[in-house]
């Protein structure tokens, strides 16, 4: 998810598409959240592990 959203803010940015850069930052702050939660050995959302 990190991934993707870096992937769409560089489009975003590069064809000056603001709904690109917004959702890019977005998805960035999103898995960042998961990846967290994640370290920390809980379960988000009933699963263990995100891929």
């Amino acid at each position: 998810m990190i991934t993707l959203g870096v992937v769409l803010m560089v489009l975003g940015f590069l064809f000056g598409i603001p709904v690109l850069w917004s959702l890019g930052i977005l998805l960035v702050i999103i898995g960042a959240i998961l990846a967290l939660i994640g370290m920390t050995g809980r379960a988000v959302a009933g699963r263990t592990h995100w891929y």
